[in-house]
């Protein structure tokens, strides 16, 4: 595909891209805030490097994974770093560059920091980027729980012997002595649940608590400490708990996602590695037989594993698939697993997206067919709506009441279709009874001169505008031919004739904004028109009241200015050439208050 496309419908979000050569290697891993801008920089700057100008000269395709956040980005490319070790990158030993925060299994747990993860039932929460965000998190702790720091075993059989002694902690108040028995270990546990919420960002009720305790601080005159707590808070909420990228709890997975279409799948896939994304590639899949989700998901998962070699004995998917008894399917409900599925269907979408922006610039055909087929299937239709008419009233106080109907062929504005009506039968703002004279002389006019219908009709206005447009069909015996939506403005609901329940659709859908651009263009072409009415109105209004001129004189002037606004800034002898002297001098007075 070309380099140029690809960049140009990048996503603006934070991810990691990685750079391949003609090859097919990766060569180069980077993360980024905004990827767009990121990668376009490689292309658009001149570099002082020789080694960049080397390394964009053999770029020859681009791939990127989107993520939550720039903290995820730099966790992803340190993982893809260490595998691929690609040629341009600074390479990183498989060490344990980041800290975690560990729960020791054991009685009475223990909390502290580590850069080394062991298999032995603890829970490790991390990785952390910043050091000192993880040791603000545990200072903070402390702070609140009365947790201990010793290494005893705190064994029944130890603790029953009197083995161990109360120590400094104790007699400060940072621990209530369970070595000693002082304090229940169910105690002790409620306070560790509390905790593993906290670090897990499930901190809305302990933040409560944690004002609380600065209060009572600043309340007893502690302003110290009461500052201590504020900057802890402070550092907390802008911390950001744990990673969706890495959790060392997750092992030897591959996750998969889709997302569908008409006509395409978008299907992401994830290999979990020691807890971390080592490998994603998303794909396009044509449906040739209408296939479900499920059929077109199955097809790819065996296919991507094969074609990948993965041994993995669990996958987790978004729904139920059938992939036979040796292979474990996990389908999260929340948690940790939950996101990482969430993630990869977040992939999909945005490679969706990115091939529509790449398909209507360079197959603008497969574009329109798409989203015509798209319309049809979100709106119920019996055929894809290639000519679309969108009707909308305008009658500003009540004064020169017009229409408009905007015309939308292959799902783009056809702008020298567009119409004008100025109201005739109806007196006053009626918004009902004007939209059924518009939508008459319409369709009236193009079954006289023969001319195509078109496959749907908006209205802009609700049930009353709608039905009122309905009775137009009716008489002209159209009903069947035309499908009809009214579509209202503070919901946008899509209602049907007929129908009391109307009809939302999702608001990012390509339909609705269709819609919604159509309702938008009718109004705007509507108010234009509306505007340059009165406008013209009042100007030939003006004319006919200027003393001494006559309905005659109004019409010579006009024929020749063509409008009322070009006979007020005329010249005195332009003027005069048209309707002699003594009328000029009247006409020109008026605009001028002067003398010629």
């Amino acid at each position: 595909m070309d380099l140029k496309l690809q960049i140009k419908t990048l996503p603006n979000e934070p991810g990691v891209y990685q750079y391949y050569d003609k090859d097919e290697v990766i060569i180069y891993v980077g993360k980024a805030k905004n990827l767009k801008k990121r990668v376009s920089s490689y292309f658009t700057k001149t570099h002082d490097s020789g080694k960049t100008r080397v390394l964009v000269k053999k770029i020859a395709r681009i791939e990127h994974i989107v993520v939550n956040t720039e903290t995820d980005a730099l966790l992803l490319e340190n993982n893809l770093i260490k595998k691929y070790q690609p040629r341009y990158n600074v390479l990183l030993k498989d060490d344990k560059t980041y800290p975690y925060i560990c729960i020791k299994k054991e009685r009475f747990p223990r909390i502290f920091l580590t850069r080394n993860v062991i298999k032995d039932g603890s829970d490790y929460f991390g990785p952390y980027t910043s050091v000192k965000t993880a040791r603000a998190l545990l200072d903070l702790i402390k702070e609140l729980f009365q947790i201990r720091s010793c290494n005893y075993d705190l064994s029944l059989k130890n603790i029953s012997n009197n083995k161990y002694k109360v120590c400094l902690d104790y007699h400060i108040g940072n621990c209530k002595g369970p070595c000693e028995a002082l304090q229940r270990e169910e105690d002790y546990s409620n306070n560790i649940s509390t905790i593993r919420n906290i670090i897990k960002g499930n901190f809305k009720e302990s933040l409560k608590q944690f004002n609380d305790l600065m209060m009572n601080y600043a309340a007893e005159m502690e302003f110290e400490e009461a500052q201590k707590i504020k900057d802890k808070i402070g550092l907390l909420s802008n911390y950001q708990a744990k990673s969706t990228v890495v959790n060392p709890s997750i092992n030897n997975v591959d996750v998969f996602s889709i997302i569908s279409d008409e006509s395409y799948g978008y299907v992401n896939f994830f290999k979990i590695a020691n807890g971390s994304i080592i490998q994603s590639h998303t794909s396009e899949i044509k449906k040739k037989l209408n296939e479900t989700d499920k059929h077109l998901l199955e097809l790819f998962i065996v296919e991507i594993r094969q074609r990948f070699n993965s041994q993995s004995k669990e996958i987790y998917v978004p729904f139920e698939v059938d992939l036979g008894e040796n292979l474990k399917v996990t389908i999260p409900k929340l948690g940790d697993k939950k996101r990482i599925v969430d993630l990869s269907l977040r992939n999909a979408k945005y490679f969706r997206q990115e091939r529509f922006k790449q398909i209507k610039i360079v197959d603008p055909d497969r574009h329109v067919n798409r989203l015509m087929a798209q319309m049809k299937k979100d709106l119920g239709l019996s055929e894809e709506p290639r000519h679309i008419e969108c009707f909308d009233n305008s009658n500003i106080q009540g004064t020169n009441p017009v229409a408009a109907c905007v015309v939308f062929k292959n799902g783009k504005p056809s702008k020298k279709d567009y119409r004008n009506f100025n109201i005739k039968t109806v007196e006053g703002p009626d918004d009902f009874a004007s939209m059924e004279e518009v939508v008459f002389r319409r369709y009236k006019r193009l079954q006289e001169e023969g001319e195509s219908l078109p496959q749907l009709v908006v209205i802009d206005g609700g049930k009353g505008q709608l039905s009122s447009a309905v009775r137009s069909l009716d008489v002209l015996g159209l009903r069947s031919e035309i499908a009809i939506i009214g579509i209202a403005k503070r919901l946008e609901e899509i209602f049907y004739p007929e129908d009391p329940i109307p009809l939302y659709l999702d608001k990012k859908s390509e339909s609705l904004k269709i819609i919604q651009f159509l309702r938008n263009e009718a109004h705007r072409f509507g108010i234009t028109h509306h505007r340059n009415k009165r406008s013209k109105g009042a100007l030939e209004n003006e004319l006919e009241q200027i003393s001494g001129i006559g309905k005659q004189t109004v019409i010579s002037l006009l024929k020749h200015f063509k409008s009322a606004k070009r006979v007020s800034i005329a010249t005195f002898e332009d003027i005069e050439k048209i309707v002699g002297t003594s009328r000029a001098t009247k006409v020109y007075n008026h605009y001028n208050k002067t003398t010629p």
